[in-house]
């Protein structure tokens, strides 16, 4: 069970510390794309994003979780050659929706512009339509590999994808920026020319993963050919359970997704047709929100996205093997590593709020007070939903997959009914966008908690998972945040007084968690390196 579940935290640390550098590459190269398109142009990148990932999330975000499910399955069973007859006929089928879906996005454009609000994000539609065709077969190349229980070419697959996105981003927002300038369309321009950044990327990563798949193709063929006496499911048949498994995984994503996508709609709607405001300020008020808020927030819940990829097909085994001690003891982990990754965080964020927004965003001063406001509700955002990723891969791990969908509606329907009244009562502002997004995502934390304990008997510690962490990174907040203003004062410089109370951050977190035991050393030789870790900090007595 040991090697088992430290195999398991390795894989899930490989896809978590990709995807930690995947949101680090993102912050740095939204930074320029964010300042050489302004808020304004920021908001129709936002909006244009907004309508493509609610069109990937129903073509293909839910594929690479469906076909690792079913290939961990196959696998489990010994059943090699009906893992690699279900990939086949998974690529198919997203070839199909690809298509159709691109096909809609692109001939649509103008009506989903107008239908969110942001009439001039209709360019950077366009350029997001061939992507969901491409992504489509990426999700299905990505699930194979993670059925096959490594997560190694996911994670190269992405950071190679945000590379080449961040390269062509700046420079084709900064292109068809100046271009736009003779016609007054600089701002949607260079939003469209901002997204051409995802279309190339996402054809760097898929051209890797063909290249990955025919070096393995010659080490499958002996694979299969050991397994010639297995029994043979047809594609039909296996067709059909892909399509099981599609459907309740894509409608739980899409729910669950919904709230963060349709919030620039909801917005941009009442701010345009309740409140009769010009398209140019409410766009500049949401891109704060979204250029951001949403963009430094995102990166730690990175780490929650990443685990729910390790621990779907990890579980499955254990539950196929009927062995619910060794499932339970993986949910525990992954909830723990989470939490002690994503409290301080969101913690720092909370902290050093307005000066991260100054070293990284061209925010107009008269914004930068509201935006650092913001940035305090930070460790909330994180922490719910940081909980409720992790919570609704659980859920679908022990083969639960219409209980997130539920959870995730409920929660979209408080959420959205708390929006609308606070927009309304209140007026526009984004205290209301950010409180409602804590809503709907605490909603689903308990709900999913609620029904974790009643499929497998799970309940959720406390003390350690949240309060330890918690206590560790508020001793982290308060050293961090005097770090900064005495640096400040002596310097006068943000970002040197910045730096240096992140690299402060990152020592007194650690020696704060030590301290009060809130990691112990068997959960530090789990981690990757973790015997070396431990070997240090016994060297200058840490441990």
């Amino acid at each position: 069970m040991s090697k088992n579940k430290t195999n398991f935290l390795v894989q899930g640390s490989i896809l978590a510390m990709a995807g930690i550098l995947v949101r680090v590459i993102g912050i740095i190269y939204r930074v320029p794309v964010q300042n050489i398109l302004g808020s304004e142009g920021t908001a129709y990148y936002g909006a244009a994003y907004d309508v493509y990932s609610l069109f990937l999330l129903i073509s293909s975000m839910s594929m690479p979780l469906a076909v690792s499910k079913i290939v961990s399955i196959k696998l489990a069973k010994n059943q090699i050659k009906n893992a690699y007859r279900a990939f086949i006929g998974a690529l198919i089928v997203g070839l199909v929706i690809g298509v159709t879906v691109s096909a809609v996005i692109f001939y649509g454009a103008e009506f989903f512009a107008k239908m969110w609000g942001y009439p001039s994000a209709v360019y950077a539609i366009k350029v997001l339509a061939p992507v969901l065709l491409i992504m489509s077969v990426l999700g299905v190349l990505r699930g194979f590999f993670q059925g096959m229980g490594t997560m190694m070419p996911t994670a190269i697959s992405q950071i190679l994808e945000q590379v080449a996105n961040a390269i062509v981003s700046i420079v084709g927002a900064l292109f068809l920026f100046k271009l736009g300038k003779d016609a007054g369309q600089s701002a949607a321009l260079g939003a469209a020319g901002s997204t051409l950044g995802t279309l190339v990327g996402a054809t760097v990563a898929f051209i890797f993963l063909v290249f990955v798949y025919m070096m393995y193709v010659p080490v499958l063929k002996r694979q299969l050919k050991k397994n010639r006496l297995a029994p043979e499911e047809s594609y039909m048949d296996l067709s059909k359970e892909l399509m099981l498994t599609i459907v309740p995984v894509l409608l739980s994503t899409t729910v669950y997704n919904f709230s963060s996508i349709l919030d620039s709609g909801v917005f941009g709607n009442i701010c345009s047709k309740v409140f009769h405001m010009e398209e140019s300020v409410y766009s500049a008020m949401y891109g704060i929100y979204s250029g951001s808020y949403k963009l430094l927030t995102t990166a730690p819940i990175a780490i929650a996205s990443a685990l729910s990829a390790a621990i779907v097909p990890s579980i499955i085994r254990s539950i196929t093997a009927k062995d619910n001690y060794t499932a339970i003891r993986k949910i525990e982990s992954s909830m723990r590593l989470t939490m002690v990754i994503a409290i301080p965080a969101g913690m720092g964020l909370s902290v050093l709020g307005g000066p991260i927004l100054e070293l990284l965003f061209n925010i107009n001063p008269a914004d930068m007070d509201y935006a650092s406001k913001i940035m305090m509700l930070s460790v909330v955002t994180v922490i719910v939903f940081a909980m409720s990723t992790i919570s609704n891969a659980v859920l679908q791990g022990i083969n639960r997959m219409r209980t997130p969908i539920f959870n995730a509606l409920i929660g979209m329907i408080i959420h959205y009914i708390a929006l609308v009244l606070m927009l309304v009562v209140f007026k526009p502002n984004l205290y209301a966008v950010v409180i409602g997004d804590i809503i709907f995502g605490l909603a689903v934390c308990i709900l999913n908690a609620i029904s974790i304990y009643r499929y497998i008997g799970y309940k959720q510690e406390v003390v350690k998972t949240f309060l330890l962490p918690l206590a560790a990174s508020a001793i982290m907040g308060a050293i961090t945040l005097g770090v900064y203003k005495i640096s400040y004062m002596v310097t006068g410089i943000n970002a040197v007084s910045c730096i240096l109370a992140i690299m402060v951050a990152i020592v007194a977190y650690g020696l704060s968690l030590l301290l009060i035991k809130g990691i112990s050393e068997e959960e530090l030789r789990m981690l990757p390196k973790g015997e070396k870790i431990v070997y240090l900090l016994k060297r200058f007595s840490l441990l």
